[in-house]
């Protein structure tokens, strides 16, 4: 073999190598592209309005309108993402326009986009318990009359009940009539906690913590199901064992200025608690 060979080899194989590097880097380049987007789409995806919310209901408020008092607007969303919109032109109509359709949501998850809709807003923001119309571009809408595009959601008895247990540290008082002293030795409080998200419910017995469900119901009637507890035994469990059978038995309740009482039928109050901050 020649030395005009060998250099022909040389240069082919330097060649060879320089297309092999560059293919390796653009597919490490686009795999690295791949991952960041893949990424980005999960951070879009978590903690948003959509998954988040409890965004089905009804929705209602007065926008301004160029020549009436107001329009008069009620948006009914409903769980299989479809929406009735509702409108009165204040002082002008009492006639009601009526508008159905499906509904989509935007990349972050925070704003519903109206089909079917032509020549009207489509895009309306979502927060806790409203809705903000936005612009024809679907942008918010500044200045004197910001506010007045805000929808509030109507809260049903239901929903208001929801308002008024949750978010506050129930603790327990009173039991069948005797009020709760705590034993010596023992520093555990008996409370309970009613959380929004999923109806679920958590606390101390005094000695063993405890989780579960709650349902509400037309007429304060409340049921609590699925409860678990841990396993602890303690010097005193007799005012456990007692709260946990009103908790158990309950199938109604009471809740005036700031005192929750659980009952059984019209029964005197099995359970009395007393709200204070929530601090998780």
């Amino acid at each position: 073999m020649n030395i005009k060979t060998i250099l022909m080899k040389i240069e082919l194989f330097l060649i060879l190598s320089s297309l092999f590097f560059a293919f390796t880097s653009c597919q490490t380049n686009q795999s690295t592209t791949t991952s960041t987007k893949t990424d980005q789409v999960a951070a879009v995806d978590q903690h948003n309005a959509a998954n988040s919310l409890d965004w089905a209901g009804t929705y209602k408020g007065l926008i301004p309108c160029a020549d009436c008092e107001g329009i008069e607007t009620t948006i009914l969303l409903s769980k299989d993402e479809t929406y009735k919109l509702t409108t009165i032109y204040k002082g002008k109509s009492e006639a009601k326009n009526e508008l159905s359709g499906r509904f989509s949501w935007n990349e972050l998850g925070n704003t519903l986009i109206f089909s079917g809709i032509e020549d009207g807003p489509t895009h309306y923001f979502v927060g806790e318990n409203t809705l903000i119309q936005l612009d024809l571009e679907g942008n918010r809408i500044t200045g004197e009359l910001e506010s007045s595009y805000i929808l509030k959601k109507i809260m049903t008895s239901e929903s208001k009940s929801a308002v008024e247990l949750t978010g506050v540290k129930w603790k327990l008082t009173e039991l069948f009539g005797q009020p709760i002293t705590s034993a010596e030795g023992q520093n555990k409080e008996a409370f309970i906690v009613f959380k929004t998200e999923d109806s679920r419910i958590y606390g101390s017995g005094s000695c063993n913590n405890f989780n579960g469900s709650y349902e509400l119901k037309a007429g304060n009637r409340i049921m609590l199901t699925g409860m678990a507890t841990t396993m602890m035994a303690c010097q005193d469990m007799q005012t456990e064992q007692a709260f946990f059978k009103a908790l158990n038995d309950c199938d109604n309740y009471t809740l005036v200025d700031g005192v929750l009482s659980l009952n059984k039928a019209r029964m005197a109050p099995m359970a009395k608690l007393i709200a204070e901050d929530l601090v998780e």
